[in-house]
């Protein structure tokens, strides 16, 4: 067991206090990482504010990179040194839906995550929860082997860690999820980390018009870099305004924020035969109110798409090398790196809608 540094949630609506706790040591099949960078997400946000439900006190932060410190007697494909982001939909590789290709949705998730001690711990002995699995908002984190993806060494790891979520997410969803079509428009709701990627994903899939959708100015420009075609302010008939630039609704249109309303214009954006995949995670008790005459007339299509609905080893290791070789634009996404001091200031910039992605030195 070794102490680390910190950052609590001990009470939604309140700032994160950076603290002391004690990690344990690794489980055989269980790795410890010196946390090197840790992308702020805004599902982290959905817990801190109390949208989503979550255990306190707990360790937060999941989007993560950092280097192998020690590992458990059982681990055989990683070693101290090795530097990883973290691989974050823990599958059993057994399960029904694990065979049948959909890992992100293993039937056993509980019994993966099962450990017979806490992970982290107060001085005091309480236990703390940690987010994921991960709570990567410290120094030092404990995850299991199979949850992590060793990076090559031309990846920084203040950009790898974007690997981990927003681009597995984003990129996947186009891939994976929706199944973007070379030649197919495109309309992206929501341009901050998740929804960059999306438009890089729908890129590369070959889209011949990407609408990115934002209500940040800053954003919509940076969309553009992204590989947005049209960018619109979201203060506008959304629906209207694609249909004037395209004459008509796009095939596919992607939700990242995580609302009611906007997954609404999600599906009115289409065109008849169109879908809307969603990724933004919504708060806890938010549904859906949708004309089912887009349905049955339209033909359209509504799906989700969790984690970008892949295989997290293989997409996370593919998408590094679309890095390296210059197709995937990461340095690009991070706005801003600030050290783990600044981690609620950090927070504050992303709420304000001005950042891409915020990315905390964890060592700084």
């Amino acid at each position: 067991m070794i102490n680390t540094e910190a950052a609590l949630l001990t009470a939604v609506k309140e700032p994160l206090v950076i603290t002391t706790m004690q990690v344990d040591d690794p489980e055989p099949n269980e790795v410890r990482v010196a946390v090197s960078h840790v992308g702020l997400c805004h599902s982290d946000l959905h817990y801190m504010d109390g949208s989503v439900q979550i255990d306190l006190p707990v360790v937060v932060g999941h989007e993560v990179a950092g280097v192998v410190e020690s590992v458990g007697s059982a681990v055989t494909g990683l070693r101290p040194g090795d530097r990883v982001v973290g691989a974050l939909t823990p599958s059993c590789g057994l399960c029904f839906n694990c065979e049948a290709g959909w890992p992100t949705q293993c039937q056993r998730v509980a019994e993966v995550r099962l450990r017979r001690r806490p992970a982290y711990t107060l001085p005091t002995g309480e236990p703390i929860a940690r987010l994921g699995d991960i709570g990567a908002f410290a120094r030092h984190i404990l995850m299991r082997e199979a949850s992590l993806v060793k990076v090559p060494d031309g990846i920084p790891l203040h950009v790898g860690c974007l690997l981990s979520c927003c681009v597995i997410t984003g990129v996947g969803a186009v891939f994976r999820g929706a199944q973007v079509r070379p030649g197919s428009t495109v309309a992206v709701i929501g341009c901050g980390g998740v929804g960059s990627a999306i438009i890089q994903g729908a890129r590369l899939a070959g889209a011949s018009a990407i609408v990115a959708i934002d209500l940040e100015d800053a954003r919509l420009e940076a969309a553009r870099g992204f590989g947005a075609t049209h960018v619109l302010n979201g203060t506008v008939d959304v629906a209207a305004a694609i249909r004037d630039l395209l004459g008509d609704g796009v095939d596919y249109a992607f939700e990242a924020v995580g609302s009611a309303r906007t997954a609404a214009t999600a599906l009115k954006v289409l065109r008849p035969t169109g879908t809307a995949c969603l990724v933004g995670i919504a708060p806890d008790g938010t549904e859906l109110t949708l004309p089912a005459s887009d349905f049955f007339f339209g033909e359209k299509r509504l799906i989700g798409s969790y984690m970008g609905s892949g295989h997290a080893h293989q997409d996370i290791t593919q998408f590094a090398r679309l890095y390296l070789t210059g197709g995937l634009l990461l340095d690009e996404m991070v706005t801003t790196v600030i050290p783990f001091a600044e981690i609620n200031e950090g927070f504050e910039l992303m709420r304000s809608g001005e950042a891409t992605r915020v990315v905390v030195d964890v060592q700084a």
